[in-house]
């Protein structure tokens, strides 16, 4: 049985060799992050990802009330700067259905993330400095195909086209295999992403070689594979005929709720150094 996840770990067997072309290591703090890169398209078609840098971070639950909330959230932060552009207007892109909850961990997300490329123009000279030094940030909520008749990738394409971004990142929930990475652990990635993979509702790409920008794909898994579910209890393979779901968990409210603020929150700082954590976690 095929494995259906977006996470890139999940997709590598420590038991086979991919050769040269796929590297990873481990690291981190406050999060355990495992680094893999891939070299060439030809090297992710073993694995079925595209190639580029690919980060998981993982820990045991993404909780605003864990005792280490601050360092995740900073370490967070620092990952998603090093993939940025050091200046230029960044663009926020929330992907996903706020009506279906497992869907809407990118529009909680981009409802939280300062939006700051309006201030120069609205704000005169020497009202409210500070406001006025923040870096150019835009947000959109994208919807999806079925609420607004545009591909995701169309739309976030015709915004930058406009307001020529220097990047672009895209927040969307992620499906996974394994039950334990369910709501605690962030996969991102330069290599942009499909909505909807996951689910097997593949849309058009966004990547820069579709929208001509970088596009740094942030996400969370809130879904599951029944089939996979079964496996993992049962150990046997399931029929290839048997009816199959995607699952989330019963507390997918919660989670959602915790991912989204722990991520908009490391995108403000990431953005705006001049922010402190509490500032961030006070937006």
């Amino acid at each position: 049985m095929a494995v259906r996840t977006d996470l890139a770990l999940e997709r590598i067997n420590s038991d086979l060799d991919y050769g040269s072309g796929i590297h990873s290591t481990v690291r981190g703090g406050a999060f355990k992050i495992t680094d893999i890169t891939i070299d060439s398209d030809a090297d992710g078609m073993k694995i079925g990802k595209p190639k580029g840098r690919y980060l998981t971070l993982e820990t045991s639950a993404l909780s605003r009330f864990s005792d280490s909330y601050q360092e995740m959230t900073e370490e967070l932060s620092a990952e998603i700067a090093a993939f940025l552009p050091d200046d230029g207007c960044v663009l926020i892109a929330g992907l996903g259905n706020s009506a279906i909850t497992p869907d809407a961990l990118g529009p909680r997300t981009a409802g939280k993330v300062l939006a700051t490329r309006h201030l120069r123009k609205e704000l005169a000279d020497g009202e409210a400095d500070f406001l006025r030094s923040l870096r150019a940030v835009s947000v959109l909520q994208s919807g999806v195909l079925g609420q607004t008749g545009m591909e995701t990738a169309e739309m976030i394409s015709a915004v930058c086209e406009k307001i020529k971004p220097a990047a672009v990142i895209a927040i969307d929930a992620l499906a996974c295999a394994e039950l334990s990475r369910l709501g605690t652990t962030i996969q991102m990635c330069d290599s942009g992403i499909c909505p909807g993979s996951g689910v097997d509702n593949k849309r058009m790409e966004l990547s820069e070689n579709t929208i001509g920008v970088p596009v740094i794909a942030v996400g969370v898994p809130t879904v599951v594979d029944l089939h996979t579910v079964a496996k993992s209890i049962t150990g046997q393979d399931i029929p290839k005929d048997s009816p199959n779901m995607m699952v989330t968990p019963r507390d997918i409210d919660r989670l959602i709720d915790h991912a989204a603020g722990m991520i908009s929150c490391g995108i403000n700082l990431a953005l705006h150094k001049e922010l402190t954590f509490a500032d961030a976690q006070s937006l």
